[in-house]
């Protein structure tokens, strides 16, 4: 008797040992810690698990290596305040209120309503953070419990550009000694281009005829060891001008997203050093594409097809490449299913694909959708879009529209080259066809991957026109979009 009682006082002190050192099932319930990476500006053309042999990215590609890389991820929005609300609410912009950029005098906000993703997790008991930027608002709606850094948007001094700072920060966080689970909202301001303030308090981009640095600079950032690239070096996707400014700029983006891959590499060092890594669902993604004209604040796939690395709580580390469609509508839902959270009402528009994480032969749905309302205040063009796994059809609402230029991209130098040269095309599209738009653009993205050749207007296409055309009014009625009435007036 006096033995068992004994081995038995042995195995608590055992299970106490193992819990206040952060390893095996050290949360209620066993559900997984969780974070959220979210990169701003990343697109899938720069990463090595993507195809891309130049770029230096080897934490991000382990990460692949050791979970799920997805290539077939879409964000609703290519751009940031709307992309990130949809992110964290698992409801399209035009649903959420998230029009347009959330900072200076642009100031759209989320509706007051809104039940977020930190939130719903605080209720299920998850302790919450954030840390780097955050660019979205009210607070109140999006609030963590605990803010590790204030990430004011635009700010060239902000922590989010020193990723590896933004790590450490995060240690104390993952290392408390508790017996509730956390999510971490890890939001990096890399590889988004660099502003600086002018004298009225407006930020510029302009550097022409010098590339964006893109927050590199000669300094450097503590823990990190900067990687320099050769523009001769780099690969230039199709949709921008091979010429010497796109080259140098891209020799910048590149310098900064080996910055971000570092401070993720950190990361996830203190996470294992924690005990914590085995039991947590990590999540990778960009919130739009590349910060170049023809990705970012369009929804041509550059814009919108973008990088997600998944690695799943509880497994081996295995390799899995995934073709399932997903959508950014779909990781509110997805989280939420690890974290148990159950509730008799469904307020998203996304869905759930932990079935997809956990199980590789699972198939996903047949198509997804996104909607564009704004950027900047100034840049009213909303655009929704249905995209299969063939087609793609973009509804262009307000077509007699010039269509507007961000303030970052019509200041690069890669745009400016152009302009200035006289050049009547931008990569492999027409400058007129670009900025000049008609109602519908419809693409076979199998034989057409660079979407410029429009089928929207051609007889055989017409029975796929009309099949996508109807599921995308149909979307635009579900989820109460307020351009749906456009149909009644037009």
């Amino acid at each position: 008797m006096k033995q068992t009682i004994v081995f038995l006082n042995i195995l608590l002190f055992v299970q106490l040992l193992f819990n206040i050192q952060g390893f095996g099932q050290d949360v209620v319930g066993g559900r997984p810690n969780i974070i959220l990476m979210v990169a701003d500006d990343h697109g899938t053309d720069a990463l090595g698990c993507y195809g891309n042999p130049v770029i230096q990215t080897p934490n991000l590609d382990k990460l692949a290596d050791e979970g799920i890389r997805f290539t077939n991820a879409f964000c609703t929005s290519a751009s940031c305040s709307p992309s990130r609300s949809v992110l964290l609410s698992g409801r399209h912009n035009h649903a959420n209120g998230m029009y347009g950029l959330e900072h200076s005098y642009h100031h759209f906000t989320s509706y007051n309503t809104l039940e977020s993703l930190p939130i719903l997790l605080e209720k299920v008991g998850y302790r919450t953070a954030r840390v780097g930027k955050f660019h979205l608002a009210p607070e109140s709606v999006f609030r963590f419990q605990t803010v590790l850094s204030t990430g004011k948007a635009n700010d060239p001094n902000t922590l989010g550009r020193s990723p590896v700072e933004m790590a450490e920060v995060c240690n104390s966080f993952i290392q408390e000694n508790s017996r509730q689970p956390f999510f971490l909202y890890f939001a990096s301001d890399d590889p988004h281009r660099s502003n600086s303030v002018l004298p009225n308090g407006n930020p510029t981009f302009d550097s022409y005829p010098a590339p964006n640095l893109f927050g590199n600079r000669p300094q450097g950032y503590p823990g990190i060891k900067e990687v320099v690239y050769s523009p001769d070096k780099v690969l230039v996707p199709s949709f921008l001008p091979d010429n010497k400014e796109t080259r140098s700029e891209l020799a910048q983006y590149y310098q900064a997203v080996s910055r971000l891959d570092q401070g993720v590499g950190r990361l996830l060092q203190l996470l294992k050093e924690s005990g914590h890594y085995e039991n947590t669902l990590i999540i990778y993604l960009s919130d739009n594409g590349v910060a170049f004209p023809g990705a970012k604040t369009t929804l041509y796939d550059p814009g919108m097809r973008l990088p997600l690395l998944v690695k799943r709580p509880g497994h081996e580390p295995g390799k899995v490449v995934q073709t399932a469609l997903v959508s950014w509508t779909d990781i509110t839902p997805t989280i939420l299913d690890y974290a148990e959270y159950k509730t008799s009402t469904n307020n998203f528009q996304g869905k759930s694909f932990k079935t997809i994480i956990e199980n590789e032969q699972a198939t996903g749905q047949s198509e997804v959708y996104a909607s564009h309302s704004l950027h900047e205040i100034t840049m009213y063009y909303p655009m929704r879009v249905i995209r299969t796994h063939q087609y793609k059809l973009i509804y262009n609402i307000a077509a007699g529209l010039k269509f507007p230029m961000a303030l970052d991209l019509v200041q690069s130098s890669a745009w400016q080259s152009v302009v200035k040269s006289n050049n009547k095309k931008f990569g492999q599209r027409s400058i007129s066809k670009f900025l000049q738009r008609p109602q519908f653009e419809l693409y076979d993205l199998e034989k057409d991957p660079g979407e410029l050749n429009n089928l929207a207007q051609k007889k055989r296409h017409k029975v796929i026109f009309n099949q996508l055309l109807a599921k995308l009014k149909q979307f635009q009625q579900d989820t109460q979009d307020p351009w749906v009435h456009k149909w009644n007036y037009e």
